[in-house]
């Protein structure tokens, strides 16, 4: 379990690169800048599936996987993405954006449902403290302002956060399916955004090399190889734990624009780390404490 949390975590650091690498992709409308990184994500997917005979067969295999679980995925990924993007376009950034990371927290309280055990004080109070973090970095010095003329932007906003909740969540109940199955989770994601992108914007591609590296960048971490690291540790990894250093992801982007000059260090910030890496610690430190009981128990003589 251990291991597979880990592994969760790297796609939280993978996600962290989000922003930056958005920011650096110019003018490139979101929906093409989705089909273009997942198109990417399938291509990795792809290439490490036929690196040997093993994942060969394992990758043939998923194309025989129930139609329902390739919806699932694809759903998941591209439906997520939809509703976010949307929430942007139809509310401030900054609140859609509060609104959108309740779902680590909501990972976090509803984690007993698929892990057989409700999440302990420590777990709840990671995810406690990294959520005020993250409400620190998000919320600007003139505050929030709530406008009804916002709310179907709210709306969107919280809609996403329950679809990643329950798309990670669901996860766990097919930990059966490989995880090599993202990659045609990717692949549809990606031609559903290429279909909704022709319909409903105008194409701008990458206009230089920094851009064209942005996008690629994307595809590689934040809006691909992350989804394959956190399928596997919401399949086999602690989702409670996962969930309360999800909040990682708005600190370290945070940290990275300010890193390469597109944001500002203030108190705010500083606090927000503090509060941030503390819950991450305090949430981590169950895990910790579960292996040390696990190892503590003697191998029976008969395994």
């Amino acid at each position: 379990m251990i291991r597979s949390t880990l592994i969760g975590f790297v796609a939280v650091l993978l996600w962290a690169s989000l922003a930056l690498f958005t920011t650096l992709s110019g003018e490139v409308p979101p929906l093409l800048l989705n089909g273009l990184s997942f198109a990417i994500a399938t291509l990795v997917g792809l290439l490490y599936g036929l690196s040997t005979a093993e994942r060969r067969r394992t990758l043939i295999q998923t194309l025989r996987l129930p139609p329902y679980v390739l919806v699932f995925g694809t759903a998941g990924l591209f439906g997520f993405h939809a509703l976010y993007f949307a929430s942007l376009r139809l509310a401030p950034p900054v609140e859609a954006n509060l609104l959108n990371y309740l779902w680590p927290l909501l990972i976090v309280l509803c984690s007993g449902f698929v892990a057989g055990r409700a999440p302990g004080w420590r777990a709840w109070g990671g995810a406690v403290l990294g959520l005020i973090g993250t409400g620190l970095i998000v919320i600007q010095d003139d505050g929030l302002a709530f406008d009804t003329a916002y709310l179907p932007g709210y709306a969107l906003a919280l809609c996403a956060a329950l679809f990643w909740t329950t798309y990670s969540l669901a996860a766990r109940r097919f930990a059966h399916v490989p995880t090599l199955a993202v990659t045609w989770y990717c692949f549809g994601t990606s031609i559903l955004s290429f279909v909704f992108h022709l319909m409903f914007e105008t194409t701008v591609l990458p206009q230089n090399t920094i851009q064209w590296v942005a996008v690629f960048s994307l595809g590689l971490g934040p809006v691909g190889i992350a989804f394959f690291f956190w399928d596997e540790g919401m399949k086999r990894g602690d989702v409670s734990v996962l969930g309360a250093a999800a909040y990682a992801a708005p600190l370290l982007s945070t940290l990275l624009l300010i890193a390469f000059g597109q944001a500002a260090l203030t108190l705010r910030i500083a606090l927000a780390c503090l509060l941030i890496t503390a819950g991450a610690a305090l949430a981590a430190s169950s895990l910790i404490g579960r292996g040390r009981r696990s190892a503590a128990v003697p191998d029976s003589p008969n395994r």
